[in-house]
């Protein structure tokens, strides 16, 4: 028996396929759901359902070794190397800088908690600015409370 095609494999030709076939990760989510929710999957960090899996292999004309390995429960997370990618990292450092500030914050808004990472939304968008386009990235995630 043949064992399943690991999630970083799957990425790698879903990647491949979509250059190819011309598409826009926005444009392939159009089929699936929300657009930063559907890239990650598609990178592996969560899993499709069945059908979600099957119609992103025929629109990247990817075969169902790919749609069964899509289908897994992911290890969440991202590799050391990735770690380095300037893109990456600024996230880390903007969390490294303001997540003090912002855990502060919440406990003084919600209180004692944290704000939920599973039961969450993230959506990113470009701003337009006078001195070069803005970045606007959105964590929307349920606050949950320390119950004791």
């Amino acid at each position: 028996m043949t064992p399943i095609m690991s999630k970083s494999d799957a990425a790698d030709l879903v990647i491949a396929a979509r250059m190819r076939c011309g598409l826009t990760w926005a444009e392939i989510a159009h089929k699936l759901g929300a657009v930063v929710w559907t890239t990650a999957a598609l990178l592996g960090q969560h899993p499709l359902t069945y059908e979600q899996a099957q119609r992103v292999c025929q629109l990247l004309e990817l075969d169902g070794l790919v749609a069964e390995s899509l289908q897994l429960q992911p290890s969440r997370g991202t590799d050391s190397a990735a770690m380095s990618d300037p893109t990456i990292y600024r996230f880390i450092e903007a969390l490294a800088v303001y997540g003090p500030a912002l855990k502060e914050l919440i406990h003084e808004e919600f209180g004692d908690g944290i704000m939920s990472a599973i039961n969450f939304k993230v959506d990113i968008a470009r701003r337009p600015d006078p001195d070069g386009d803005r970045v606007v990235v959105t964590f929307d995630g349920k606050f949950l409370d320390y119950r004791w």
